[in-house]
C-alpha cells in the first residue's frame, strides 16, 4: 500500500500559475504600486483573483509550515497571500499550543508580509486572536518600528480585541502613529477607530475629541464615515483649524 505524497509549496505555485491571467498581472501590479519609489517595489504577480487563491488555500489546507515558509518567501505576491490565507485557517481550527506556534511563525516570518492586503488578512486573525488573553507588548514594538508593514501589523491586529469591545490598545496605538508619514498608515489607523466607533461611538468621540485637530486628514475622514454630514463638518472644522 502506498503512502500518500506530501503537498508542497511547489504544488500551490502550479496551482497558481494554472489559474493566472497575464492582464491580471499587470493590473494588479499597477494596483499594488510596484514602481520604483512606490511601496510594492518590485513585488510580481502571476494574476490570480483572491476568490481562486481562497479556492486554492482550501486545497492545500494542512500544508506544513516548511512549506507555508517557502510560500511566504516566494517573489510572487499571490504566493505570499495564498500562504497567510492558508495559516489563518490553520490557526482557527488550532489548539491553543499549536496557536501559539503559529503566531511565533507569524512574527519570525513578517518580513514577507510586506503588502497591506497580506496584513489585513492575517494580523487580526493570527496575531490579533492570539494576544486576546496575553501581553501585548510586542504590538508597541511593532507600531515604533520603522518598517511600515510591521506599523500596520500592529494597528489591524487591534480589529481582534475591538470584536470583544476591548478599545484601550486600539486608542494607544493609533496615538502612537497619529505623526506616521504614510497615506497607508493613516487609512489603517482611519479605518480601525471607524470600527472602535461601530461598537462605541463614545470611545471614538472621546479619541476624536482628543486628536482631530491633530489627525491625519486621510485617517480623521476614514474615522468619522458613518457619523451624520454635521458631525463630519464638525471635526473636519476642528482639523482645519490647525
Amino acid at each position: 500500500m502506498s503512502s500518500v505524497r506530501k503537498q508542497t509549496s511547489s504544488d500551490v505555485m502550479r496551482a497558481l500559475k494554472k489559474v493566472g491571467n497575464k492582464e491580471k498581472a499587470l493590473s494588479n501590479a499597477w494596483f499594488f504600486k510596484t514602481k520604483e519609489g512606490q511601496y510594492g517595489y518590485g513585488d510580481k504577480f502571476i494574476g490570480v483573483t483572491v476568490p481562486e487563491q481562497r479556492r486554492i488555500a482550501k486545497a492545500f489546507k494542512d500544508l506544513d509550515l516548511s512549506e507555508i515558509k517557502k510560500l511566504l518567501e516566494n517573489h510572487f505576491h499571490e504566493c505570499r497571500l495564498t500562504a497567510l490565507i492558508i495559516l489563518v485557517g490553520q490557526f482557527k481550527k488550532a489548539d491553543l499550543a499549536t496557536q501559539n506556534a503559529i503566531a511565533k511563525f507569524y512574527l519570525d516570518n513578517r518580513t514577507h508580509i510586506n503588502n497591506w492586503d497580506l496584513v489585513d488578512t492575517s494580523a487580526r486573525d493570527i496575531l490579533g486572536q492570539n494576544l486576546l488573553t496575553k501581553n501585548r507588548k510586542i504590538l508597541y514594538t511593532l507600531a515604533r518600528s520603522k518598517i511600515l508593514w510591521d506599523r500596520r501589523i500592529a494597528i489591524i491586529s487591534t480589529h481582534a480585541f475591538i470584536a470583544h469591545n476591548d478599545f484601550e490598545d486600539t486608542v494607544a496605538i493609533s496615538e502612537l502613529l497619529l505623526d506616521d508619514k504614510e497615506d497607508l498608515m493613516h487609512k489603517a489607523v482611519g479605518w480601525t477607530l471607524r470600527e472602535m466607533g461601530k461598537r462605541s461611538k463614545p470611545a471614538l468621540l472621546t479619541f476624536l475629541n482628543s486628536h482631530a485637530d491633530v489627525m491625519p486628514r486621510t485617517a480623521l475622514r476614514y474615522s468619522i464615515e458613518h457619523f451624520s454630514q454635521k458631525e463630519r463638518a464638525h471635526y473636519m472644522a476642528m482639523r482645519n483649524s490647525k
